[in-house]
């Protein structure tokens, strides 16, 4: 993997193919004010691959993601919305069926049950913003807030925010950084850091609503997906897990071999009812290497010959397949987003980690440094 995302044969170099859509975002994102703050626009490129990607500092959000289909032509293959304005609106509605297009999540990615956890027998609160739970962080989580931004160079940008000891009931003065790079082998490569000063919990994973089809089609039911897990985090009725290991073997969750998502998502299995259809917790079983990196989920669309390959080290994947889009968000292109037009795949730690012994632990201590990579690899198959 480590050569994968470093030495790699260049690509010959695309690009002009991707200026014509992005004028789009260029300019007609606008402005918003949020905390004081504007509300900016950032493109990065690879001249070895053609790949053009958009973010913007609220919420360190990727906005806009160009990669070539089988014929070298470039879409788009990320939801969002085309003005700041429609961002800041969105996050002021998250949780209340408002997606997180493209978000950077934190401090904890995923749910905790009543917002309630312990550490060293100190129990905390958190705001809970959906029906007894805490999700992504709660209202103000991360992707509301503003980050300082650095373009550091065309293909690497860094997102800082420091999140004060308290807010949203988390403990501790925690200082988290984001990098994104755009690598020559066409790959978007995240790396997470954070510390603390106080013992506190992190969970942070990145919320991008892929359609690799391009953004706007209409559904990714025909898109063929693998997770490489032998087991799920199964959820009771709040979507909170129990505890337990599911093994996949024989039911709707054995992804590893690979599944036509409109395919996989039938049956009357019990899990797939309490969530609507896939929005689970994957548990990895693939082995990382050398570089501590394991490959985690693998889509391929077979109407543009896309596939996107998801590598992490984080010990699960928590896979969505659009089951609560409805067509009430426009999109970029004009288009509204009908019901599973997108999925996530959000490398993390299990949810609910804090209030459950067996699971990896999310505690980080003063001293420690929060790592977390995550990198979503591009290809065509012809």
């Amino acid at each position: 993997m480590a050569a994968l995302l470093v030495a790699c044969a260049q690509q010959p170099a695309k690009e002009e193919s991707c200026q014509k859509h992005l004028g789009l975002c260029c300019k007609s994102f606008g402005s918003a004010v949020v905390d004081g703050d504007s509300v900016r626009l950032y493109t990065l490129h690879n001249d070895s691959t053609g790949m053009v990607a958009q973010f913007t500092n609220l919420g360190a959000k990727l906005v806009t993601l160009y990669t070539p289909d089988r014929n070298g032509d470039f879409a788009d293959v990320v939801c969002g919305y085309a003005t700041a304005a429609e961002y800041a609106a969105c996050d002021n509605k998250a949780g209340k069926g408002e997606p997180f297009f493209g978000a950077t999540i934190g401090r904890y990615g995923n749910r905790i049950a009543a917002g309630k956890f312990s550490i060293d027998g100190v129990e905390y609160q958190t705001e809970v913003n959906e029906i007894n739970r805490t999700l992504h962080g709660g209202s103000k989580g991360f992707f509301s807030v503003m980050f300082k931004a650095n373009k550091i160079d065309d293909q690497t940008i860094e997102f800082t925010y420091k999140s004060a000891d308290g807010e949203m009931g988390f403990p501790g003065n925690l200082d988290m950084k984001l990098t994104y790079k755009l690598t020559n082998c066409g790959a978007l490569k995240l790396v997470y850091e954070a510390t603390t000063d106080k013992p506190t919990v992190v969970n942070l994973t990145h919320h991008s609503f892929f359609n690799l089809a391009g953004e706007g089609d209409s559904t990714i039911c025909d898109e063929q997906i693998e997770i490489y897990a032998d087991n799920i985090t199964p959820v009771d009725k709040n979507l909170i897990p129990t505890g337990e290991l599911m093994p996949v073997e024989g039911t709707p969750f054995d992804l590893r071999n690979a599944t036509v998502i409109g395919e996989g998502i039938k049956g009357e299995h019990e899990q797939l009812k309490l969530a609507g259809g896939y929005d689970h917790n994957w548990v990895l079983s693939s082995e990382p290497d050398s570089c501590g990196l394991r490959k985690a989920a693998r889509v391929f669309d077979p109407q543009s010959g896309r596939v996107m390959t998801v590598y992490t080290t984080e010990p699960g994947i928590q896979f969505y397949a659009g089951n609560f889009m409805n067509s009430t968000q426009t999109g970029k292109t004009g288009v509204k987003y009908p019901y599973r037009s997108a999925l996530c795949l959000e490398t993390q730690h299990f949810p609910d980690s804090p209030n459950h012994d067996n699971f990896p632990s999310t505690i980080l201590r003063p001293g420690e440094t929060y790592n977390h990579v995550c990198v979503y690899k591009f290809d065509v198959e012809k």
